[in-house]
């Protein structure tokens, strides 16, 4: 009998530690995926940038992937699917500037773009 209590707490205490572990790596994880953003779609300061101010009023810095054009759809109100942009301080530091100019007091994020899509022609 107190074998199976002993057993039985081991046996708790395994899948609870389980449990926590698995739930802490899914809340580290919560940037990792795939975000799927809709907004209207602004041609940046920058010659090939672009920009996407979130229903939310987040300031998204876009990163199209090869064959994603974002250049079409300027002026739309549009959806873009991809992940967040991991980006050097080098890189940060070149940008930083344009970005300031584009998203003013706006929380700010970068996106991985991997597909776009236009829900209206026009921002309003």
């Amino acid at each position: 009998m107190q074998i199976k209590k002993i057993l039985g707490l081991v046996l708790f205490v395994l899948l609870s530690a389980t449990l926590l572990f698995g739930a802490s790596q899914m809340a580290g994880d919560k940037d990792a995926g795939t975000k799927t953003i809709t907004g209207c779609l602004q041609k940046g300061v920058e010659s090939e940038g672009f920009f996407l101010v979130s229903t939310q009023g987040k300031h998204w810095e876009l990163y199209p992937e090869s064959g994603v054009s974002l250049s079409e759809h300027v002026g739309h109100k549009v959806t873009v699917t991809g992940t967040v942009a991991h980006r050097t301080a080098d890189q940060e530091k070149v940008s930083q500037p344009n970005e300031k100019q584009e998203m003013k007091d706006m929380k700010h994020a970068d996106l991985t773009v991997t597909s776009v899509k236009m829900v209206s022609d026009s921002c309003k």
